[in-house]
């Protein structure tokens, strides 16, 4: 796997009759199957503390990067305490993949793994990260979490947000970066249609007042490059499980429990594909939708092919590189939005354990949280929704400059050369607090340790219906409906 820090073994374990095999000069062994991993301490801790990662969607600098860089700063005397950031490629589901080989067969050797949302059960219930201990110290299982007290920093974790590092009554990791699904849109070709003021979003808004939006702007896509009414996610992939839920969500359909079940029937199933049908339909979007991801919807939205976009929070920074100030705006979505987001857990087996619990509480601290809300992802804390949330580390403010954003000329407010064309400050605090309102009404998608075979299946059944136009939803909720059973219960 490409970028894994191979150095030192992930388990010494003198019963390994065969020993290992070395590769470059460093090897990964591993003990016999079912051997309990030592406890912190109970190997050399050398080198630094590993923190895996995907990749920062951002285009921001790395801001993941420069936090890990401040928190090596910060403890320049202590080589022990420093740290490495190693991020996968591909994209998520190939990251699982990587991380769920590495830690089983201990052939990387990861500190610390910043996972998707939706992996936490898997990984908690495969033992491959370690719960977070209750101690009242910031890194105890926090609000909701059913077990423990809260310390006052847990509690200023948005409530839904961290119920997603909880699995079984237990938190399994702190919140790094949230995620959520907002609507942008385009106020210069809503101008040009007449379209007055009163049909611009509001918090109020609802799915029908954008469908008549769209027939208000006349559009009808036949073809690649017509104007359509509104783009979103839907190539077989994740976004397009996203996009599902949401729709499942908004008509009130849920599929799991809290501790994994499936608790829904082939009648609310249909419920929630006629409403995805309906979101869908042609007419509404492009003709290419169903091969679109974010970068496509991203940029058939900016090079105005699309008036209405569904998209992730980082889009709005995103936009101020490939559009003017006044031809953007972002809003709620109608209806349900779905969180998405990573998680800092620490891996069962590192050596490091109390030095990465401490890495990840400064990673997800008041100021750290500013940096990543600063750097174009949604932070997970509600002080940095409020009039006065903490500063960004100096450093890394000064790291995530855009190349040529030199320091303002007195009186002009105009940013050096080759700066994104960003919004005011007025539009960005509407932009903040939309953000921090829809994070606290967002949606889960299921809590299962089986999410892996629940999204490959839902995305390979749904993206089939997509493709054969508005299909029978009827017969296609049955046969979806026998086979969640079998995947929620690990068939």
């Amino acid at each position: 796997m490409t970028g894994w820090d191979r150095r030192g073994s992930r388990r010494a374990r003198a019963a390994v009759a065969l020993g290992c095999l070395l590769a470059l000069a460093s090897a990964a062994c591993t003990g016999p199957e079912g051997t309990p991993p030592p406890a912190d301490g109970g190997r050399a801790a050398e080198g630094p503390i590993v923190v895996a990662s995907g990749l920062d969607v951002t285009g921001s600098g790395s801001v993941r990067q420069q936090l890990v860089e401040e928190w090596n700063r910060q403890h320049a005397g202590s080589p022990a305490k420093q740290a490495k950031l190693v991020e996968l490629p591909g994209g998520a589901d190939q990251q699982r993949s990587q991380l769920l080989g590495a830690l089983q067969s201990g052939s990387a050797r990861y500190d610390v793994v910043n996972l998707d949302i939706t992996w936490i059960p898997e990984f908690a219930e495969a033992g491959l990260i370690s719960p977070m201990p209750v101690d009242g110290t910031g890194t105890g299982t926090g609000t909701g979490s059913g077990s423990g007290s809260a310390s006052e920093d847990d509690i200023d974790f948005i409530r839904e947000v961290h119920a997603t590092t909880v699995w079984k009554g237990r938190s399994y990791a702190r919140p790094f970066n949230t995620d959520v699904g907002l609507l942008y849109y385009r106020p210069d070709l809503m101008a040009k249609a007449d379209m007055k003021a009163d049909k611009q979003p509001t918090a109020k808004w609802t799915w029908d007042h954008l469908y008549s939006s769209v027939k208000t702007l006349g559009v009808n896509p036949a073809r690649p490059g017509d104007l359509a009414g509104w783009t979103t996610q839907l190539k077989d992939y994740e976004g397009l499980t996203v996009n599902t839920i949401e729709a499942f969500a908004s008509v009130g359909v849920e599929l799991t429990d809290g501790e994994g079940h499936y608790v829904s029937d082939a009648g609310e199933l249909k419920k929630g594909l006629d409403e995805l049908f309906d979101r869908v339909e042609d007419g509404r979007v492009p003709p290419g939708a169903s091969t679109s991801d974010e970068t496509a919807s991203l940029t058939d939205f900016a090079e105005g092919r699309a008036v209405f976009l569904r998209h992730w929070p980082y889009a709005y920074k995103a936009l101020g590189h490939l559009m003017e100030p006044d031809e953007y705006s972002v809003n709620r979505l109608p209806g349900k939005s779905v969180l998405g987001g990573q998680n800092l857990a620490v891996t069962a087996d590192s050596p490091r354990a109390a030095d990465a619990r401490a890495l990840i509480t400064f990673l997800t601290s008041e100021k750290s949280e500013s940096c990543l809300l600063d750097a174009g992802f949604a932070a997970t804390r509600a002080s940095s929704y409020t009039s006065t949330p903490a500063p960004c580390w100096p450093r890394v403010a000064a790291a995530l400059r855009p190349a040529g954003d030199s320091p303002k000329a007195a009186g002009t407010g105009a940013p050096g050369e080759g700066a994104p064309k960003e919004q005011g400050a007025a539009a960005r605090e509407a932009y903040i607090r939309t953000l921090g309102a829809v994070l606290g009404e967002a949606v889960q998608r299921p809590r299962t340790p089986y999410y892996g075979a629940f999204t490959q299946l839902l995305q390979s059944r749904v993206h089939g219906l997509l493709a054969a136009g508005r299909p029978d939803t009827a017969e296609a909720a049955a046969t979806l409906d026998d086979a969640l059973r079998d995947v929620f219960a690990g068939r």
